[in-house]
């Protein structure tokens, strides 16, 4: 007799989550997850703890301080255990975007002439833009692009730029913020590195979505941000040892022999940092209300990323099925909900912000625009002026609030 698989507890799900208690929230329905999910509350308490009783510079001889950096200390390494990954190759800064830059000027300086870096047309420009302009140092940029029917990356087109065995750096998305198509990383990381390139990847859309296990993958750079996933607004780097002692340090000489300080010269938001401590918090009580004690993080966290992918598929196909019979408008990226996150991209037969608002008056909390994808809208024949629909849950969102969504779709256009 096989057990029956172990459902999402929607109601204990949201019960971690302040937002849906506030009465500015709570009766809404909110679908705009890929810009910032709404924050845990483990996460709040220790940002709320650290101002009030540990806002003093770290690791200091003194309580306080002591208890501090141990709290920093706490969240790096229970992030590097879910992630699969070790203590010193987490790194932690102000966003995304910025850790992208300080990566893509380590790489400018490390480069050999002729040297070629990859980057793709289906990329948020955080991990685009940074590479790009190293065009105007001398470096060889190559561009791995998108169908334009579909908004796909074919493989085979990225072997055509390997041919030649001069790219060191292949730059790509886990999933695209509005083609929503989950990747085969662990295929193009092997890619890469077959070809002697490393593989950096842009996690931001999909991390939200459970943790992935970046050693598994073996992407020698894995980037996400941890606003989008229940935290603050930070940016948490992953940079594999092997790479990230061949790169040039960026940040003061005297910190250039420890891994998680080479790559962010700015100081870091102690609070923030700690915080982060707080996601890990939430994974873990999440694991613990659906299945028995597991000792090992990173177990835990594949757990846990099944029970959140498997609840978001059962929600997310009726709404695909729902937008692919529709003749108004052009759903982006796969109908299929196994092979994508739950963000979608909706180009209308309108302009879309007159439509996201009208959404907002039935309580549908959703945006519209070109959510700095560019690239991927004008690859898809679209003009990121008038830009898309986006709509975007994560595992709290439950089944009446799709029902909601479809509803009000229905009324709205």
């Amino acid at each position: 007799m096989t057990e029956e698989p172990v459902r999402l507890d929607v109601d204990f799900v949201r019960g971690q989550f302040p937002a849906f208690a506030v009465a500015g929230l709570r009766d809404q329905a909110f679908f705009e997850n890929a810009g910032g999910s709404y924050a845990c509350a483990p996460v709040i308490d220790r940002l709320t703890r650290f101002y009030r009783e540990r806002k003093v510079q770290p690791y200091a001889p003194y309580a306080a301080a002591q208890a501090g950096g141990a709290e920093m200390d706490e969240a790096r390494a229970r992030m590097a255990a879910m992630l699969g990954v070790d203590f010193d190759e987490v790194s932690f800064g102000p966003s995304t975007t910025a850790n992208t830059y300080v990566l893509a000027q380590a790489f400018v300086r490390g480069l050999e002439p002729g040297a070629a870096i990859v980057v793709t047309d289906q990329d948020h420009e955080a991990n685009s833009g940074p590479w790009r302009r190293l065009e105007n140092e001398g470096v060889d940029l190559r561009e791995w692009r998108i169908d334009p029917a579909t908004g796909s990356l074919n493989p085979a087109d990225l072997a055509e730029l390997l041919a030649d065995g001069r790219v060191r750096l292949v730059c790509f998305p886990h999933c695209s913020n509005v083609v929503g198509e989950i990747n085969p990383v662990a295929e193009i990381v092997a890619m890469a590195h077959d070809a002697g390139a490393f593989a950096c990847v842009d996690g931001v859309s999909y991390a939200p979505h459970g943790l992935p296990d970046v050693g598994a993958l073996g992407a020698d750079i894995y980037l996400f941000s941890a606003y989008k996933v229940y935290g603050p607004h930070q940016g948490v780097m992953v940079i594999r040892r092997e790479l990230g002692g061949k790169l040039p340090n960026q940040a003061h000489w005297f910190n250039g022999d420890v891994m998680f300080k080479r790559f962010t010269p700015a100081g870091p938001d102690h609070a923030q940092i700690a915080a982060c401590a707080g996601i890990a918090d939430y994974l873990d009580a999440l694991h613990d209300h659906h299945f028995a004690p597991e000792p090992q993080a990173r177990a835990r966290a594949a757990r846990v990323h099944h029970l959140m992918r498997t609840h978001e598929e059962r929600l997310m196909q009726p709404l695909l099925d729902y937008l692919s019979a529709r003749n108004d408008l052009r759903l982006l990226g796969p109908r299929e909900a196994a092979r994508r996150a739950p963000t979608l991209a909706l180009a209308l037969d309108r302009a879309p912000l007159p439509v996201a608002a009208a959404l907002a008056d039935h309580g549908i909390l959703c945006g519209a625009g070109d959510f700095y994808a560019r690239r991927p809208l004008q690859a898809l024949g679209l003009d990121p002026a008038r830009g898309v629909l986006r709509l975007s849950f994560v595992h709290y969102t439950t089944q009446a609030e799709v029902g909601r969504l479809i509803g009000a779709l229905d009324e709205v256009l």
